[in-house]
C-alpha cells in the first residue's frame, strides 16, 4: 500500500502515541518550541506520548523525568524508562547482556570501525550509553557516503551485532531485540494491553528507514516529509506522510490527531 501525502484519511481516536525524536520531532537538530509544546497539548488531551528513540541511557534519564511523557524507549530497544509517582522506573529487554561484557565487545568492534571507515566517528553521546555503539555519520561530521555506512553495518554484523542506520547514526547492538520488541513489552507491563487488540488507538511518527519495523507493526503509521528520501529503501512504508519536513511535519501531524479529540 502507497503513502497516502495526507492526513485527511486519518480517523483514529488515539490514546497512545509513539514518536521517533530525531528529525522527525527535531528540525536541524533543535526541539523546536512548537514542537515542544505539541507534547503538552497531547498531554492536556489524556493522549500518552512514549519517545522511542537510539539515543542513549543518558538522555532517556533527563527525557522520562522532564518532558511530559510516559515513558521513552532508548537504545532501539534495550529498554524503557519510565518516571512515576516521583520514582524512575527502569526496565531492560531480557535479550541485553551484561553492560560491562556487552561494552568489551563494542570497544572492539569500535577500534575496527574507526581504522577502517575514516569519515565516521563515535557519536558525542556515546559517554552517556549503555547497551548499544553509536557511530556518527553526518551529526557532528560531514555525511559520510552510503559505501562507508554500509561498511560500518558490515562490520558490526560481521561480529554478530544488530546495526541500524538512523537519519544521523549507526547503531549497533548485542541482543535479540528492537523497538517493536521493546514497545509490546512497554504496553503489556505497564498498561496489560495487548497491541493487537488496541491498533485503532496506536500511532506512530518516524522519518527514516531504520523505523521500517514500527510503520509496519503500526496501522496508524506516520512520517514527516523528509521520509520522502529513503522511500527507495523502505519495504513496510507508513501509511501517511505529512506535507512538511521534520518539527513542522510533527505539528502538522499532531494537530490531525488532536482535531480528532
Amino acid at each position: 500500500m502507497d503513502p497516502k501525502h495526507t492526513l485527511d484519511l486519518f480517523q483514529s481516536d488515539i490514546q497512545f502515541f509513539f514518536t521517533d525524536i530525531d528529525d522527525t520531532m527535531t528540525t536541524h537538530g533543535h526541539l523546536t518550541s512548537e514542537a515542544y509544546r505539541c507534547l503538552w497539548k497531547l498531554r492536556e488531551k489524556k493522549i500518552k506520548v512514549i519517545p522511542v528513540t537510539g539515543r542513549p541511557a543518558g538522555w532517556c534519564e533527563m527525557i522520562a523525568r522532564l518532558w511530559p511523557v510516559e515513558g521513552v524507549i532508548g537504545e532501539n530497544g534495550a529498554f524503557y524508562f519510565r518516571y512515576l509517582n516521583k520514582k524512575m522506573h527502569r526496565e531492560y529487554d531480557p535479550a541485553t547482556q551484561p553492560i560491562e561484557t556487552n561494552q568489551l565487545k563494542l570497544s572492539a568492534i569500535k577500534k575496527e570501525i574507526l581504522a577502517n571507515v575514516k569519515s565516521v566517528a563515535v557519536a558525542s553521546d556515546q559517554f552517556c550509553r549503555q547497551m548499544d555503539l553509536a557511530i556518527d555519520f553526518c551529526e557532528d561530521v560531514p555525511k559520510a557516503s552510503e559505501e562507508d555506512i554500509q561498511k560500518v553495518v558490515s562490520i558490526f554484523k560481521k561480529h554478530g551485532a544488530q546495526a541500524k542506520v538512523s537519519s544521523i547514526h549507526i547503531n549497533g547492538w548485542f541482543g535479540n531485540y528492537n523497538k517493536v520488541s521493546m514497545t509490546k513489552f512497554f504496553l503489556k507491563k505497564e498498561f496489560n494491553l495487548d497491541l493487537s487488540k488496541v491498533q485503532e488507538k496506536i500511532a506512530f511518527s518516524g522519518d527514516s528507514p531504520n523505523d521500517e519495523p514500527m510503520f509496519e507493526l503500526f496501522e496508524n503509521s506516520f512520517a514527516v516529509a523528509n521520509i520522502n528520501q529513503f522511500m527507495s529503501q523502505i519495504k513496510h512504508k507508513p501509511k501517511y506522510i505529512a506535507k512538511n519536513e521534520c518539527g513542522l511535519g510533527f505539528v502538522e501531524i499532531v494537530d490531525k490527531i488532536l482535531s480528532k479529540k
